[in-house]
């Protein structure tokens, strides 16, 4: 099993950044991949970001192409979510994810924390 744990996040106006953490423990030798997913008020979650742990290769959804960046520090098994120019429909609560070799979907989640974007 793996545990992620999230920090970060709160209120902040648009325009701003926030970064968010998430710290892996457990079978961390298991991932593939770790990243971002979000969900907004009365919406389905959506994917935001992963990082390969392997090459540290990045994918990203377009809404946040040249906004968001997505980096990982591998000794401390921890992934990071660097969110700049943030704007109202950024608001959601965002999970951490990671994803097992040989799956195509997470196999794991944060509790998911907080960011609202305040116009």
């Amino acid at each position: 099993q793996v545990q992620l744990v999230e920090s970060g996040g709160g209120l902040v106006q648009a325009g701003g950044s926030v970064r968010l953490s998430c710290a892996a423990s457990g079978r961390t030798f298991s991932l593939n991949a770790m990243g971002w997913f979000r969900q907004a008020p009365g919406k389905e979650r959506e994917f935001v970001a992963w990082i390969r742990g392997s090459g540290g290769s990045t994918s990203y959804a377009d809404s946040v192409k040249g906004r968001f960046t997505i980096s990982r520090d591998n000794a401390a098994n921890t992934v990071y979510l660097q969110m700049d120019n943030l704007k109202s429909e950024d608001t959601a609560v965002y999970y951490c994810a990671a994803r097992e070799y040989g799956s195509s979907t997470p196999n794991y989640w944060g509790q998911g924390t907080l960011v609202t974007v305040s116009s």
